[in-house]
């Protein structure tokens, strides 16, 4: 890492896994042996190995121009061993719809401890966040550089390339005119639901489903059944939000001025 003069030295672990997850093999159902991908040649239709591949750039429909693996190898940039912070921003300023994968940055010997702290606790101290540029995977990648605890984080950010304008999924979406009472049934609801982020109490009801149902067929009993249907789209939202307000004890609006203008008229 480098930020002007200062460099240390350090190393990356990935932030996220999935090695808790269940994960379900594809098996030939004859035979119940797992079946293996493979590469196929769409003229020929059989297997190619790995020897005889190479990746192409299509250049025109079916023409293609051939890119040697020692040819990419070449390509040596700066970032592939450096990840040098060439500017500083405000995290608030980066729409998270840029985050893509999150990795914990630590200093990678002893001698490195030292100038990590530094620029991490300068980040800290001015409310900044880095950003830089890193060789991830034979592909420089933009990332975001940010103090975390006693190391830092660095998340990979989306290319303007790679994202899909908002306006071109909420173009259709017009402006309507909302009844003030719904908005204000629904901010109830909201207040009432408020509470401070805990990821602990994330349940993955998909996975816990999955889980019950291997459960099951190895003990041999019936599987669990499945979950209702959602019900059907809202017919009458200011009923629904109504229902959900006594449903979580809250006084409806009309209800609290009523009640507010019998006192006055017993006052």
């Amino acid at each position: 890492m480098k930020l002007g003069s200062v460099t240390c030295a350090i190393k990356l672990a990935g932030a996220t896994s999935e090695a808790e997850r269940v994960h379900l093999r594809i098996l030939n159902r004859k035979t119940r042996e797992p079946v293996k991908a493979a590469y196929m040649d769409e003229g020929t239709g059989k297997p190619v190995e790995r020897e005889d591949q190479i990746k192409g750039y299509e250049v025109q429909k079916n023409e293609y121009l051939l890119i040697e693996p020692e040819e990419i190898a070449r390509l040596k940039i700066e970032s592939e061993h450096t990840l040098e912070i060439e500017s500083f921003v405000e995290k608030a300023q980066v729409d998270p719809v840029y985050l893509e994968k999150p990795y914990y940055v630590y200093p990678a010997d002893k001698p490195s401890t030292d100038a990590f702290a530094v620029i991490r606790e300068a980040m800290r101290r001015t409310k900044k966040a880095g950003l830089a540029s890193i060789v991830l995977s034979q592909r420089e990648r933009h990332v975001l550089v940010e103090p975390e605890g006693n190391g830092m984080l660095m998340t990979i950010l989306h290319s303007p390339r790679e994202i899909v304008p908002a306006q071109k999924v909420f173009g259709d979406l017009k402006d309507r005119k909302i009844d003030p009472d719904m908005t204000e049934i629904a901010a109830m609801i909201i207040d009432k639901k408020v509470t401070r982020f805990d990821p602990s109490k994330f349940e993955d009801q998909y996975e816990n489903a999955l889980l019950g149902l291997i459960k099951a067929k190895r003990e041999g009993k019936q599987p669990p059944k499945a979950a209702p249907r959602p019900k059907e789209n809202v017919v009458n939202l200011a009923d629904v939000l109504k229902k959900s307000l006594e449903k979580e004890g809250i006084a409806s609006p009309s209800s609290r001025n009523k009640q507010g203008a019998k006192r006055k008229k017993s006052a």
